[in-house]
């Protein structure tokens, strides 16, 4: 086996081992961490995985993680919002929000999404042997570099875009970061930039999370009394997410 195919393996039987002590955390209700933890170990894999899309059972593979990211996105996003809420003095409403949290959790471990995951990760290593005898593993180090490559020119483009989206922003940033985690030799991204990206998605992070509550505001009913408050943070998340892409722009020259 070459030494970059050793290298993909080696890591995603690392964030595999990550993926499982997550889920067992929280099966056991013993971190409040673990499902944040989760999600980070799906977002690493599907990093790890997307740059060797179209190769044996890796399609798949990406589908069910995706599946299990949507399916944890909105858990994520109340388990976030719980404890902001206490803190806004609004204990009644966490208090209230707080059992669909907890059968959010069960239900995501029991989920048919969940299963197939599992059943593809069983899988994956067979059929990533096998690819391996039969040559059609040959040219991949070189097709991840050109696939890297064309992310990050996807994100330069867009940073350099006036009328740039927000959303669609982070969402790159945050496939360029993770894969320059997962890739550091073939990324084309230079390491120094690792800090400049982090720092762009957490406070578009920020903001988003203020999107988030505000739409949920608007449906539920008890939040409407935070709705000024809120919509004031998020005219500042907003401005602080425009001053870290301007520092990563900067840091582009």
């Amino acid at each position: 086996m070459s030494s970059f195919s050793d290298y993909l393996v080696t890591h995603l039987i690392e964030e595999e081992v990550a993926l499982f002590s997550a889920s067992a955390r929280l099966s056991a209700g013993s971190d409040p961490e673990a499902l944040h933890d989760l999600r980070i170990a799906v977002r690493r894999l599907r990093s790890l995985l997307h740059a060797v899309r179209g190769m044996p059972g890796i399609d798949e593979l990406e589908e069910s993680l995706a599946d299990v990211g949507r399916l944890s996105g909105p858990l994520r996003d109340l388990e976030v919002l719980l404890p902001v809420l206490e803190a806004e003095g609004y204990e009644h409403a966490a208090a209230l929000r707080r059992p669909a949290l907890l059968s959010g959790y069960i239900a995501l471990l029991a989920s048919p999404q969940w299963e197939r995951l599992l059943m593809r990760l069983d899988g994956w290593p067979q059929l990533w042997r096998t690819a391996q005898r039969h040559g059609v593993l040959d040219g991949l180090h070189a097709t991840v570099r050109k696939r890297l490559a064309k992310q990050w020119q996807r994100l330069r483009a867009a940073l350099k875009d006036p009328a740039h989206d927000r959303h669609r922003l982070r969402l790159l940033i945050k496939r360029v970061r993770y894969s320059l985690e997962m890739y550091p030799k073939e990324s084309a991204v230079p390491q120094s930039l690792l800090a400049p990206l982090k720092d762009a998605q957490s406070t578009l992070g920020d903001w988003h999370d203020y999107e988030q509550w505000l739409i949920r505001s608007e449906r539920e009913l008890d939040l409407m009394p935070l709705q000024p408050h809120w919509n004031a943070r998020h005219d500042l998340a907003g401005r602080l997410a425009d001053e870290s892409l301007d520092a990563l722009q900067k840091a582009l020259r």
